[in-house]
């Protein structure tokens, strides 16, 4: 069932999710993106450089984010902006379990053209890691 603009309000949270991530994942995002950047798969790279290990893509920690709100709304064409700041890595170490990023959304406005604003908090380990993380929606 669609969700409707006429039966959305202010406030409507939308089902939270988590996304593990793992060095596999990260193989398979770089395959698929082209960005082979070393800081994603080399841990002894991603130390010299000064991060804490292998960190997750951006874009990639940003297109899981923004599932939260696809799913809800059940058409990826839907949404019509989406951006975010990216604020803080999200390390995957090689531990066979790696990290997971959990996400939660609600309807921040109601805007113009059947049209609404998410606004998106996606954390890592209790953290932010991506800032001002909203999407505007056309629902039916």
């Amino acid at each position: 069932m669609a969700i409707r603009y006429d039966e959305t309000v202010v406030g409507t949270e939308l089902p939270a999710q988590s996304f593990p991530v793992t060095r596999a994942t990260l193989v398979q995002y770089a395959g698929a993106s082209g960005d082979f950047n070393p800081i994603h798969w080399n841990e002894k790279f991603a130390k010299e450089v000064g991060l804490p290990d292998v960190i997750a893509h951006g874009m990639f920690t940003m297109a899981e984010a923004v599932r939260v709100v696809t799913d809800w709304v059940g058409d990826p064409g839907a949404v019509v902006e989406y951006g975010v700041r990216f604020t803080r890595p999200v390390p995957v170490p090689n531990d066979g379990v790696g990290s997971v990023i959990e996400v939660t959304g609600k309807v921040a406005k109601l805007l113009e053209d059947r049209k609404v604003q998410v606004d998106l908090v996606a954390t890592y380990g209790g953290q932010k890691v991506l800032g001002m993380s909203r999407a505007v929606v056309r629902l039916a």
